[in-house]
């Protein structure tokens, strides 16, 4: 088969969907070696290059092919999504079989299959943590493209539940295929990891967040409840991640609580560095309101970096049993889940176990077969 894949995410984002379209094509590739493959991507403009480019000179396949567009990825959006411009997906990558979308939309597309993976329906469960705009362009172009694909590929089984009963997506159409964690995210030896809380300036002990700064990652509410915990058991937070739409609340509530001084904004961290901060870190504490997936909370576990996470959504059928689950809507749960996590050393030795145990079940090899098999 000639299957062509929307690439998109992959050169122009670092975290998030960036990172599992790396993860799960490279894997793809290395796995199917019968297939011939189009990855199809804006490049950026003269001057102003796609950020990630660089990577795929370490793609390796008999059968691939690079398809460049002349634009940016937001001008590329513009054509396909908000303008739907009738220009099929062959005009730019000729003839294909299949075409898969890891990106929630896909291209116009004359002829083949189309695959399409829907990571979470968050527009539509909290409309409130996207700027109206955007929200109002997710409500029409996700499920234009649900209707037109042939199957989809949910990350959890919680977002085939939700496709099925917010979208009336039938069942039979929606196939799970849980992400993987990479092969770096495991305990380092302590003294591989010094020069990096060197290059950042870390403490000895504190906690980490990760994750793009917006409303869905409750960090407010998790600075109020440190602000609420016995001074003797106060840690630094560290924040991974760049502000994303609505950030500004998450920015004013360390001056609401009296944290200054106590919080540390990294900003966007390369991935090569992710793993040190994960061991460094005492643990990761994510309660968020609403995940398709969270890999943070897989990272850390395979990490063996205890973790404190929300008991909605996915995120329970991602630990299991762990890390400590609190309400992430409850500022006093998320508290307790706090002080029961700092306080009991024998409970941060049980997770710190548990967590890799827990990841090994989560690999990119699993879900590049299953993507093979859907194909």
């Amino acid at each position: 088969m000639r299957i062509g894949v929307d690439y998109s995410a992959a050169v122009w984002q670092g975290a998030g969907i960036g990172r599992y379209t790396r993860a799960l094509v490279g894997e793809l590739l290395r796995l199917d070696r019968e297939n011939r493959y189009v990855l199809i991507y804006p490049a950026g403009f003269p001057g102003r290059p796609a950020p990630f480019l660089p990577h795929l000179r370490h793609l390796n396949h008999p059968g691939l092919r690079l398809r460049p567009l002349p634009l940016s990825d937001r001008y590329q959006a513009i054509l396909w999504q908000r303008l739907r411009l009738p220009l099929p997906v062959e005009l730019f990558c000729g003839r294909l079989d299949l075409f898969y979308s890891p990106d929630f939309v896909l291209p116009p597309q004359l002829a083949g299959r189309r695959i399409l993976t829907i990571h979470d329906l968050a527009f539509l469960v909290h409309p409130e943590c996207a700027v109206p705009s955007l929200g109002w362009y997710l409500r029409r172009a996700i499920p234009r493209s649900i209707a037109r694909a042939d199957l989809l590929l949910a990350d959890s089984w919680h977002t085939r539940r939700d496709l099925v009963g917010l979208l009336g997506v039938p069942p039979e159409r929606v196939e799970v295929v849980y992400p993987g964690v990479e092969p770096a995210f495991r305990p380092l030896e302590r003294a591989a990891l010094e020069e990096v809380r060197a290059r950042y300036g870390l403490p000895e002990r504190f906690l980490l967040t990760v994750g793009t700064i917006e409303p869905r990652k409750n960090l407010p509410r998790l600075l109020e409840a440190l602000s609420g915990l016995p001074e003797r058991l106060r840690l630094p937070l560290v924040v991974v991640g760049r502000p994303g739409w609505l950030y500004e609340e998450s920015f004013a509530a360390v001056e609401r609580w009296g944290l200054q001084g106590q919080v540390r904004f990294l900003g966007f961290v390369p991935q090569e560095d992710l793993p040190a901060l994960y061991n460094l870190a005492l643990a990761l504490v994510y309660p968020s309101l609403y995940e398709g997936f969270g890999l943070p909370p897989l990272e850390a576990m395979a990490c063996g970096t205890p973790v404190l996470t929300g008991r909605v959504s996915s995120l329970p059928e991602v630990v299991g049993e762990a890390a400590v689950l609190v309400d992430p809507a409850d500022v006093s749960s998320i508290r307790e889940g706090l002080q029961r996590l700092l306080e009991d050393e024998a409970l941060r030795e049980r997770l710190r176990q548990a967590g890799p145990e827990r990841a090994r079940e989560f690999t990119w090899e699993k879900a590049a077969g299953r993507l093979r098999e859907a194909m």
